[in-house]
């Protein structure tokens, strides 16, 4: 389920509340609170997933664009090879394969940025929903907490969430580079 929708359900339940009158207290249903609250720590663990297919897709671009670019740099090597019988165009044949292996890193760098932006873009929609997420939990709380005349939770008070970090990506440049010693 979607963690915009739960928490609009949430805020709903706390509008749909009867206000006690003298005060800036409201009454709500708590068994529905919990189970919405229940609802949406299932979510989160969605949310993350979907980042994580993004995180993926990411790499399979990335791989797919480093496997053109070994596939070009072959084919330049090949050209090359094919070029050196004449003096002529021995030089010819270089600056294309120079020309071609910068296209190709080029067209890396592109599919690279154009990746790392969609999912910056994702991750950051992310952690805004789950911010508001967070913060409409600890609303709450608190609001529970203060009714029941227990303590607040402080933001912070919840040990922060670890990502594991994805290994460095390979990069065009490794596949340039193994091509500049084997030339």
């Amino acid at each position: 389920m979607d963690i915009q929708h739960l928490v609009d359900r949430l805020e709903d339940l706390v509008d749909e509340g009867r206000h006690m009158p003298f005060s800036k207290f409201t009454m709500i249903d708590e068994e529905r609170a919990l189970e919405i609250i229940d609802q949406m720590r299932i979510s989160i663990p969605e949310e993350i997933e979907k980042a994580s297919r993004v995180l993926a897709q990411r790499d399979r671009i990335l791989a797919a664009a480093n496997e053109e670019a070994a596939r070009i740099i072959q084919q330049a090597r090949e050209q090359g090879v094919q070029l050196l019988d004449r003096e002529a165009t021995v030089q010819a044949a270089q600056s294309r394969a120079a020309n071609i292996i910068e296209q190709a890193r080029q067209e890396a760098d592109g599919i690279t940025a154009e990746a790392d932006r969609y999912v910056m873009e994702t991750l950051a929609k992310l952690e805004q929903q789950l911010s508001r997420a967070l913060n409409q939990v600890r609303n709450g709380i608190n609001e529970l907490a203060t009714e029941a005349d227990q303590p607040a939770i402080q933001p912070g008070s919840l040990p922060p969430v670890q990502f594991p970090v994805p290994a460095q990506r390979q990069t065009v440049d490794a596949f340039a580079d193994q091509s500049a010693e084997n030339a």
